[in-house]
């Protein structure tokens, strides 16, 4: 840990992208982890966006300091809403696997370069850079985004436990991400590195021969035993019990001190331009679209489909094909032009294969591929393709399945509802079942598990015929836009007759009100106490259309205060209000954890039973969550009347600790009111994920990537304070690969048990493959169970770590114009690879100007490329990447003076000479 980390470790801080001296940590003081990554990652992002918006000519001005802002100047002119919630969201899986490495990893020196662990840490580093260039190439970017966050933790620690600012050191040790260095002069395990230091407080223990000799060291940290090599530094603290075995004391610069105030200043600062250099390299490999990509900057919209392609389906894919032409071609150039498609489809027994891309062309093509085939059974395989889709599709995203079958794999019931609840993605069913099922069997029989599948995620379970399933995709197109927010969602079964209040603030807009329900009666009454019945089609209020047995309610014009619907009915019911605003919240359930560097981690699962839950929670809005006060957070069952009020504890920049002693025994939502200080309005807000407590926790920690062809093996423990007796295990990941797992544990009430889960990709297996392991413990009788969900990654052996060498071989032009307009200047280039994996890409990483490039030689080991552009762009960065993910880079600046001139690096002159006579041939002007 290279800072005190009494905090929550997903909480964010102040947008601060300068100098760290500045930051002010949430909790408490002194500097995170989070805190530096923070400033790194947002410090980057702004490089990038601003390397992009040049070569798109157009400006990049962020109308102030918040994520939002920046967000906002970065997706550029396009007109719409624009959310920071995906982007928070992506940000913090970043910052929350930076953090939980001090409460998964506590113990295991590589991880923070501890007991002088170098040749171990700097390995961590390289495999998990590898494996995000990897997860980046094949589209996993959450995984990239998690591994990215342990990785920082590890590099960071660097400069707090050793000795690196001690021997003087002004700049970050380059060596700690390069694959083809290796870490120079550690100490020897016979080497004493430290004085004695009886009080604990002195400002250099090192002694004059490591300091002398720019030997590296760093402090052993003893938490279960005082026991460490003769003469060796102690990391330090209450928690190091070797700290008290001579020499004493510690040379950890966690925290600032009077004695090495100095030191810790010195250490954040190396730690963040190293975080920074990790982050360059990161983006070199991978261009910055795709950096871009990675930090979460997208528009918030996906389309995904899940579609049952039997015979009896070709009306439903004739629709499927037709709306999504339509939000394609309508929203293109807007911010609610999906970011992402997703394509699933299935039939029995064979679903597959996903289809996911940026490319709206490609998602046409795809999906008029489609055509109704086979079939003849009633059940399909709709909750395989629909696991695909979840562990596939970006977090909170909305996914529809067209079927009118049946599940014929219920055995993945429990994981699916694993899923939706990890991923807080939203699932509705579009169900046609006439035409296939000519057995009087009753619709909430064939279909109550989509029903369920729908309430839990927070979807819709819309059931019509063939011929009006055009009517009820509207649906689709509502929810295929960004800043989409839910503002009211319930579910009454049996039905009851109630009144369901809502709050409609000065931020939203194209308010829709869905309700399910067959016979359903209802009253919609405005806040000035205008009403309008069910039964009124095209009302003062809004417009109704029904469908199969929803009812979607469109309301005319945007009356701020407090709505409500009076339904007057006893049968079941769902409801859901839903509108476009950029105010919303994020969050996570989280649990404290001890130790050196305490802190809070999010839950994996179902918050416990029998103790008062902890959820982190994070504001955003369009200026940013200073904008906004939150005033009360409740958790409110969907199916009943409970509410159960929650304690807030501000921390800092939107982020809020709230704890609920008195927790509701069923399902429950998140609800949040608050306020808007711009306009002084109030705002209600609601999650859509079904959550609820339990006796059972399952805890798992995967600490490498898998190789294909070998067997990878990953310990899982289950505890319990419920039912003593024989405990069911459950586990599937989303590639089928083939795995072993015990199928039972037996557990006693307050004790735990282990297991073990053993994976072998298949030997061709595509470097970076992302694999969703969920694992499921289940009690005796079924009463209560719980889940762990783990993204793994399939990494092949890297062998080439140099990076490709690019010279510049030649500079032409003149920029003395007085116009920059009406000069160009040209950049000639020799990329080579040697004995490597060769060139995979090149990319102009900053500049506005064109490259053109022309393979050399087979396997593309050299390339002579040229670039071209305006004087109004002077300066330019080459990225030449190898197929492993090292990278190379050329950067030039031309001068206003400049006129023709040669440059020759490293060849002779007679040999640029005639490459420059090459190129030319090659690429005439």
């Amino acid at each position: 840990m290279i800072m005190k980390s009494s905090v929550p470790v997903v909480a964010l801080i102040a947008l601060v992208v300068s100098r760290v001296q500045a930051f002010i940590s949430v909790g408490g003081s002194g500097n995170t982890h989070v805190t530096i990554t923070r400033s790194a990652v947002l410090a980057k992002i702004r490089e990038v966006c601003e390397a992009v918006a040049e070569s798109e000519g157009r400006d990049f001005t962020p109308t102030g300091p918040s994520e939002e802002e920046l967000l906002h100047a970065c997706l550029g002119r396009a007109t719409g809403e624009v959310s920071g919630a995906k982007f928070r969201t992506a940000l913090n899986q970043i910052y929350k696997q930076n953090g939980i490495v001090d409460q998964d990893f506590m113990s295991s020196a590589p991880h923070h370069f501890n007991n002088e662990a170098f040749n171990e840490g700097h390995n961590l580093i390289i495999q998990g850079t590898a494996a995000i260039k990897a997860n980046v190439h094949t589209d996993n970017f959450q995984s990239a985004r998690e591994t990215l966050g342990r990785v920082c933790h590890t590099l960071q620690d660097f400069y707090s436990h050793s000795n690196w600012v001690e021997l003087g050191n002004e700049s970050p040790y380059a060596n700690l991400i390069r694959p083809d260095l290796n870490i120079e002069k550690i100490a020897d395990i016979a080497m004493e590195t430290c004085s004695d230091c009886a009080s604990g407080t002195c400002p250099n223990q090192l002694l004059p021969a490591i300091l002398n000799g720019k030997y590296l060291t760093s402090g052993y940290m003893g938490l279960f035993s005082p026991e460490k090599p003769q003469g060796k530094c102690s990391h330090g603290g209450e928690t190091d019990l070797s700290s008290s075995h001579n020499p004493r004391g510690g040379i950890s610069k966690d925290e600032s001190h009077s004695y090495n105030a100095n030191l810790h200043k010195h250490a954040v600062n190396l730690a963040s331009e190293a975080t920074m250099e990790l982050l360059e390299d990161i983006r070199g490999a991978i261009g910055n679209n795709n950096y871009l990509r990675l930090m979460g900057i997208a528009r918030s919209a996906v389309l995904a489909f899940v579609i049952d392609t039997t015979g009896s389906m070709a009306d439903d894919i004739a629709e499927a094909k037709r709306v999504a032409f339509n939000i394609i071609d309508s929203k293109k150039g807007t911010q609610d032009e999906p970011s992402e498609y997703i394509l699933v489809p299935f039939n029995d027994p064979e679903f597959g294969p996903l289809i996911r891309t940026t490319d709206p062309d490609v998602l046409k093509s795809e999906i008029s591929k489609i055509s109704p085939n086979g079939g003849g059974d009633i059940p399909e395989m709709s909750l395989s393709a629909l696991q695909l889709a979840l562990t596939a599709a970006p977090s909170s995203s909305y996914i529809y399945v067209f079927t009118d079958a049946p599940p014929k794999d219920t055995h993945l019931e429990t994981t699916i509802t694993a899923l939706t609840r990890s991923t807080k993605s939203t699932v509705s069913f579009l169900l046609t079942p006439q035409s296939r099922s000519r057995r009087a069997l009753s619709a909430s029989s064939q279909f109550q598990m989509y029903y369920d599948m729908a309430l839990a995620s927070g979807g819709q379970a819309i059931e019509v015929s063939k011929s009006s399933i055009s009517q009820a995709t509207d649906i689709i197109v509502d929810t295929s836009t960004s800043a989409l927010v839910t503002i009211l969602q319930c579910s009454r079964d049996p039905g009851r007759i109630e009144n369901f209040p809502f709050l409609l603030d000065r931020s939203v807009s194209n308010t829709t009100i869905y309700i399910t329900g067959t016979g359903l009666t209802f009253n919609l009454r405005s806040p000035t106490g205008v009403t309008q019945s069910n039964t009124v089609v095209n009302g003062i209020l809004g417009t109704i259309q029904r469908v199969g047995n929803l009812q979607r309610i469109q309301l005319n014009g945007t009356e701020t205060g407090l709505w409500h619907i009076d339904m007057t009915t006893t049968r079941p019911y769902t409801i859901k209000v839903m509108g476009q605003s950029a105010i919303t919240f994020i969050y996570d359930f989280v649990e404290e954890f001890k130790g050196p560097h305490p802190g809070f981690a999010a839950i994996d699962g179902r918050p416990s039973t029998g103790s008062p839950a902890k959820l982190l929670l994070t504001l955003t809005g369009e200026k940013g969550p200073e904008a906004l006060e939150l005033q009360e957070v409740t958790l409110m069952e969907v199916s009943g009347v409970k509410v159960s009020k929650g304690t807030t504890e501000k921390m800092a920049n939107g982020d809020y600790l709230v704890t609920v002693n008195d927790m509701p025994e069923g399902e429950f939502v998140v609800m949040l009111k608050g306020k808007d200080k711009t306009f002084t309005s109030l705002f209600q807000r609601q999650t859509t994920t079904l959550m609820s407590q339990s006796k059972v926790i399952i805890k798992a920690i995967a600490d490498s990537s898998m190789l294909p062809g070998q067997e990878f093996k990953l310990s899982f423990t289950v505890t319990t304070n419920g039912t003593s007796g024989t405990y069911t295990i459950r586990a599937r990941n989303d590639k089928n690969i083939p795995m072993k797992h015990p199928s039972t544990l037996s557990l006693v009430s307050g004790g735990s048990a282990q297991g073990t889960v053993s994976l072998t990709p298949p030997s061709n297996t595509v470097s970076g493959t992302d694999v969703t392991l969920t694992i499921e413990a289940e009690s005796p009788g079924g009463s209560d169970s719980n889940y762990a969900v783990l993204r793994l990654s399939v990494l092949s052996k890297v062998t080439d770590f140099t990076p490709p060498k690019c010279e510049i071989v030649d500079v032409q032009g003149n920029c003395s114009s007085s116009s920059c307009n009406s000069s160009n200047w040209e950049l000639s280039v020799n990329i080579t690879d040697g004995n490597g994996t060769g060139i995979e890409s090149i990319s102009i990483q900053q500049g506005s100007g064109n490259f053109t490039q022309r393979k050399v030689e087979d396997g593309v080991i050299m390339v002579m490329g040229l670039y071209e552009t305006s004087c109004c762009s002077p300066s330019v960065t080459l990225s030449a990447v190898d197929k492993v993910g090292n990278v190379g880079r050329c950067s030039y600046t031309m001068k206003s003076s400049t006129g023709s001139r040669l440059i020759s690096m490293s060849l002779p002159l007679w040999a640029s000479l005639l490459l420059y006579s090459f190129l030319r041939d090659a690429f005439p002007l």
